[in-house]
């Protein structure tokens, strides 16, 4: 059995690979290099970020008038607390998958810059192409690095505002509100610094598309 698991898992592995081969050939019969979707993606990462920190603000500001409320129906505020959790985990998800899309069109352009430097017959020309490399595989280390930082701060941000709809859910009371006014420092804290991450991040990135631009 554990034989035919890792027979599946190599050839999704290959089929995968397969794919993205025939969508890179298809997007550059049209004129899309894998330079430009990798700018395409990063923007693409650039925004879902910008999206997810506007949404954690959002979220942030919902809890706040939850626990600063006083008088009339909890359960209305648990519903409106519950769709910013779920809006939240969302934008989270949307910015999983776009980091995952940049490291992927950027190792298939890497691979492919290097592969082809050995094409070259004209020496000056093949090191001022493999220093532009080095160059721009320096700032997509700093771009990807920035990226990360910003989504591992994502899930403990999203496991403490689980934990509170969680909680209000079964105690739609002034003692539960009581309780959550104990976490709203810990809260506005972790969510500062996930949006001060994700602020550096989205800098990063117009950098990095600059810099693609000028190239």
């Amino acid at each position: 059995m554990r034989g035919i698991v890792s027979l599946f898992i190599v050839f999704s592995i290959f089929t995968l690979i397969g794919c993205q081969s025939a969508y890179y050939k298809t997007m550059e019969a049209f004129g899309r290099h894998k330079r430009d979707l990798l700018v395409d993606r990063v923007e693409d990462a650039r925004d879902a970020q910008q999206d997810a920190k506007e949404q954690f603000q959002s979220a942030l500001e919902k809890f706040s008038s939850v626990v600063n409320f006083s008088g009339g129906e909890l359960k209305n505020k648990y519903t409106q607390l519950n769709a910013e959790l779920e809006k939240s985990e969302s934008k989270a998800k949307a910015v999983r998958e776009n980091i995952g899309d940049v490291e992927s069109v950027s190792n298939a352009l890497f691979k492919e810059w290097e592969d082809e430097l050995d094409q070259y017959t004209n020496k000056g020309l093949r090191r001022a192409s493999e220093l532009k490399l080095k160059e721009t595989r320096q700032r997509y280390k700093q771009l990807i690095a920035a990226m990360k930082n910003a989504e591992f701060k994502i899930d403990p941000v999203l496991s403490a505002f689980r934990d509170q709809v969680l909680f209000l859910k079964h105690n739609l009371n002034a003692q539960a509100i009581a309780s959550l006014q104990n976490e709203l420092a810990s809260v506005e804290a972790d969510i500062a610094s996930l949006i001060k991450e994700m602020e550096t991040s989205i800098l990063e990135a117009d950098a990095f598309i600059k810099a693609m631009a000028s190239q």
